[in-house]
């Protein structure tokens, strides 16, 4: 269709470019009075006690995404913390809302102060006292008005920032022009090892004026060279007629292959969202550079888009879904030392956690506290916690949270504890049954929408509590006038089982708030089948895989009526977690973790609940909320219900992955991929490519892996970068987990995510994704071996 000449008139007039205007204009916000107030910079107190509290300068710098904080410290530590980014902010709590702004009581004004909340918990919240309640509405509208514009960013537009920000720091006497030696400083930052006879002959391509320095332009063209993705360039060549340019009908075959929408009509949209070519454009073409754009936009995300907001039957039971819960949520660390804090109640619930941990203590002048029972850690005021649960419990997800109560305290101290939660969480408290008829199923999230229901013992059965009724056998066992319940297995501090026979007492106020969660012991199943759906028990992690093994289509069963929490051994003080999976494939809906503490088992909480919009409740699959299910998670090869499937993944490229070694500037990454799957014990497989030695920046693999699914209904994907080492252990880069569900076949970006969960942006992987129907299950590797 295009001659030569054509194709190079079209080229020049789009060729890619590292633009260089001010990155507060391209943000939209170089007009913007608080963003500019940020840029001049202003003095703030730093507060740590009543005692502590010193003056810290803070600007936003040049790129718009990052504030520095002067510090006299001179440690390198010290020197990392100095800054930080924009992305990296949690929540910005106004007014004395932190528990150090809280404890100064009022010797600070609220109008005065504003916390900052960290992503991870790797950095403490900073709470700052400014001179005018003006100057902190400056900080607190500043950060957050760039916080969303940096974060509908596109991609391309992400990667030109991050390389604007290398610029900068490369040209280390900020003349504007790059020497050699700078180019080198360039590209070890970018994490890459250019061969040295390619580096310079590069150099030197793009130095036109030939005096052995880049003006930005000519720097534009070096990083435009860098940036080529020519693995994307194959895939456009592969459909275009002539390597010039996609017709409509030749992207509609792309999407087609992709699995998208492939009509005309969705591919002219396509031409007129990325195509910015204005001859290409008017005539319905798309050029490689309109391509790229397309294939490095959310669009092409590996995660599949629809399933980014709430899709899924939300008017089933609770019993039908897995619920995003946290184990001992007030602690930051471990469980021995660490300190307890409301910070890591609003972690937990901006990550979309809807089961938090609260362990309640009797505390002075009446007030109870939150805190590791019989340990170091530090308390914190139930009344606090409560009122950041109120505060945070419905900003990320609308449906209900359940407050998991591990009571503690007096008698009268709980009396405290239930006028807290009345007045502070309003009518958000559950306090009655939703309706007067006999309870046969548990409500659905739906009917639940904006509650909060307290999961706890309660005195005699639902709706029938001391304050309404006589008492009599209650839901846990005998029960006197003191609210003392007869129990033979309860729940330490620790999570460990007392001795037989224990003790405890209820207190009639408490009690009445316990609608739907009722705590009650597991003896057998023959018991539990028979009991009320709003019973539900606890289990120690070991004794449920030894249920699980023994007995796993019954707790399936259970499990399709009642809610079940698993929650880590007393044993893990340093809050590691264990392997969330298994309890999941037994249909176990509360399956709570330390969310305190990154790692594999978080990564695999993370992705399971990164569907249906991050709202923290997830559908289980059918065969896990029938009545009668025969469904086994110790006994699986396929079969009816499932549907086995082949999953195809070629594992091609990568793209600006950071340094791990930030210490040493030559240490430039050696990446491997793994790719894992987790599922039941047959869907259970990891494989890896081949290292890239001396490349973070453009790493390439084309690796094809393929595995085999059983049950792919329940299989999670973990895609896991490592720098490579032969020596010791790798060093963990990035990775990204999702649910096989959520896969979207063809070519494919992968947006790669820190070990605590955060972005990486723009660190990729470049995959290409085929999953195919398997027309009868493969036989465990026991099973072949058996036969030969």
């Amino acid at each position: 269709m295009f001659g030569r000449g054509k194709k190079n008139e079209v080229a020049r007039k789009h060729a890619p470019r590292i633009e260089t205007p001010d990155p507060l204009r391209r943000l939209g916000v170089l007009d913007d009075e608080d963003v500019c107030v940020m840029q001049q910079g202003s003095t703030l107190v730093k507060v740590r006690s009543q005692r502590w509290q010193k003056r810290r300068s803070l600007r936003l710098l040049d790129d718009g995404a990052t504030i520095w904080c002067q510090s006299n410290k001179r440690s390198r530590k010290a020197r990392q913390l100095q800054s930080f980014s924009v992305w990296d902010v949690e929540c910005i709590r106004e007014g004395c809302q932190s528990d150090c702004l809280r404890r100064l009581g009022a010797s600070v004004s609220e109008s005065l102060c504003f916390t900052l909340v960290f992503r991870g918990g790797l950095r403490k919240s900073l709470d700052l006292r400014c001179s005018s309640a003006q100057e902190a509405q400056h900080w607190v509208r500043g950060i957050r008005t760039l916080q969303d514009r940096l974060s509908n960013m596109t991609q391309k537009d992400k990667l030109d920032h991050w390389i604007r920000g290398y610029l900068r720091r490369a040209d280390l006497n900020q003349d504007g022009a790059m020497s050699y030696d700078e180019i080198q400083h360039l590209l070890q930052m970018l994490n890459i090892d250019l061969n040295e006879t390619y580096a310079r002959s590069l150099f030197k391509k793009c130095d036109r004026t030939c005096n052995g320095r880049l003006d930005p332009r000519e720097t534009e063209e070096f990083c435009r060279e860098l940036l080529r993705r020519p693995e994307l360039d194959a895939v456009f060549r592969r459909y275009s007629g002539n390597g010039c340019v996609m017709t409509t009908a030749e992207l509609r075959d792309f999407l087609g292959d992709q699995g998208e929408d492939a009509s005309l009509e969705h591919a002219q949209t396509l031409i007129h969202t990325y195509e910015f070519n204005d001859w290409a454009h008017e005539h319905l073409f798309m050029t490689e550079n309109g391509f790229t754009l397309y294939m490095l936009s959310k669009e092409n995300d590996i995660f599949n888009q629809q399933h980014t907001s709430v899709y899924q039957d939300m008017s089933r039971p609770l019993s039908h879904y897995y619920i995003s819960s946290s184990h001992n949520t007030y602690l930051t660390k471990d469980q021995l030392t660490s300190q307890s804090s409301t910070d890591s109640y609003i972690r937990a619930l901006n990550q979309g956690c809807r089961c938090v941990e609260l362990d309640c203590w009797d505390g002075d002048k009446g007030e109870p506290i939150i805190y590791h029972g019989h340990t170091l850690t530090s308390k914190v005021p139930f009344k606090d916690v409560i009122m950041t649960i109120a505060q945070f419990a419905f900003k990320k997800s609308p449906y209900p949270v359940i407050l998991s109560l591990e009571v503690h305290c007096s008698l009268e101290q709980q009396a405290v504890m239930a006028r807290h939660l009345r007045s502070i969480l309003g009518k958000r408290l559950l306090t009655r049954p939703l309706n007067t008829q006999p309870l046969t199923r548990l409500p659905s999230p739906e009917e639940l929408r904006g509650r909060v229901l307290v999961k706890a013992k309660r005195i005699g059965a639902l709706g029938k509590t001391e304050s309404s009724s006589s008492f009599g056998i209650g839901a846990l066992g005998k029960t006197d006038r003191s609210g003392s319940i007869d129990s033979s297995f309860d729940e330490d501090a620790s999570g460990g089982p007392k001795s037989a026979k224990s003790c405890s007492k209820v207190s009639v106020e408490l009690s009445d708030l316990v609608v739907y969660c009722c705590s009650v012991s597991f003896r057998n199943f023959e018991e539990a089948n028979q009991q009320s759906p709003d019973l539900m028990s606890s289990f120690n992690e070991n004794d449920a895989l030894k249920l699980i093994k023994d007995s796993g289509r019954q707790f399936v069963r259970l499990n399709s009526r009642c809610l079940s929490r698993v929650y880590p051994s007393g044993q893990r003080l340093d809050s590691s977690n264990y392997q969330p999976q298994d309890m999941w494939n037994a249909g176990c809906q509360l399956v709570a973790l330390n969310f305190q503490t990154a790692g594999e088992q978080m990564d695999l909480n993370q992705g399971r609940f990164l569907d249906n919009g991050c709202c923290g409740y997830i559908l289980k699959p059918s065969f896990l909320c029938q009545d009668h299910a025969q469904f086994n998670p110790e006994n699986t090869g396929g079969g009816p219900g499932h549907s086995p499937t082949q999953l195809t993944i070629r594992v091609i490229s990568a793209q600006q992955l950071p340094k791990v070694c930030t210490e040493r500037l030559t240490a430039i990454v050696d990446p491997q991929v793994t790719v894992e799957t987790y599922g039941v014990a047959i869907d259970c497989n990891r494989q890896k490519t081949h290292r890239v030695d001396n490349n973070g920046f453009n790493p390439r693999w084309d690796v094809t892996l393929a595995f085999q699914l059983q049950v792919p209904e329940l299989v999670l994907v973990r895609f896991v970068v490592e720098d490579h080492d032969h020596t010791a252990k790798n060093d963990f880069v990035g990775q990204f987990t999702l649910p096989f569900s959520c896969l979207k076949p063809g070519y494919r970006h992968v947006h790669l995510l820190r070990a605590d969960g955060s972005s990486m942006s723009p660190a990729t992987l470049f995959v290409h994704i085929k999953m195919t129907p398997l027309s009868m299950p493969v036989r465990s590797v026991a099973q072949r071996m058996a036969k030969t």
